[in-house]
């Protein structure tokens, strides 16, 4: 039965680098998948946030962010503009809400989200938001949550690690992944900096290596109920 797949990142590339091929693979088998962008994913790198000198930047990063989700095959991107790197200067009810909304809207049976351990404070606050927007009440849609990893977060957080329990197989959307994550022209950095495409492959690799399979993506499981 074909599901409707709802991914919640903070920033623009959180959800490539997160759940990227996964996205693209439930795609092919037929799943709906709807994303949300909570935060702006710029001012962070002034000294004070200034979005109006930002404009220009705000336009080219919705462009990349629209250009990558179509790539991965996604129905619909939904962006807000939650301050970036300061979710903790808004109400986290605001987030809660707007999620609220969305779901509300596409009634997603599985959510994809940030590790509660990430060492972004954005990425911290997005995980406590879905989590309360999903609460396990009479009547709610969303049966799986999984939280994904982000590189140049995640691991970051020692000695929090993450550790995986959930798997799937990209061997066949690594390419998907990879001309997505690509669209991302203004976030990707060199390598050995882990958010580049070299280092983004290493790590689908590693994690494939470590199931049997030539490249996957690890989640930790928040909630399967069947």
């Amino acid at each position: 039965m074909n599901k409707k797949v709802l991914i919640i990142a903070a920033h623009p590339d959180d959800e490539v680098l997160g759940c990227g091929g996964t996205a693209a693979r439930l795609v092919k088998e037929g799943h709906e998948i709807y994303t949300v962008i909570i935060g702006e994913g710029i001012t962070s790198r002034d000294d004070a946030r200034q979005p109006e000198k930002r404009a220009k930047e705000f336009e080219r990063l919705k462009r990349q962010t629209c250009d990558a989700n179509g790539v991965l095959g996604v129905n619909d991107v939904f962006m807000f503009n939650f301050p970036d790197n300061r979710f903790d200067t808004a109400p986290l009810l605001d987030i809660v809400k707007m999620i609220e909304k969305i779901k509300e809207k596409i009634k997603p049976d599985i959510l994809f989200t940030h590790f509660e351990n990430d060492l972004n404070i954005d990425h911290q606050i997005t995980y406590r938001a879905v989590l309360t927007a999903s609460r396990p009440l009479p009547g709610e849609t969303v049966r799986e949550i999984y939280s994904f990893e982000v590189l140049s977060s995640t691991e970051w957080r020692f000695p929090l690690t993450f550790s995986p329990d959930c798997f799937f197989d990209i061997t066949q959307t690594i390419d998907i992944k990879t001309a997505a994550l690509e669209k991302y022209e203004s976030e990707l950095k060199e390598f050995p900096h882990p958010r580049s495409i070299k280092g983004m492959r290493l790590n689908a690799e590693q994690w494939g290596m470590k199931t049997g399979v030539p490249f996957a993506e690890a989640f930790k499981v928040v909630r399967l109920l069947r």
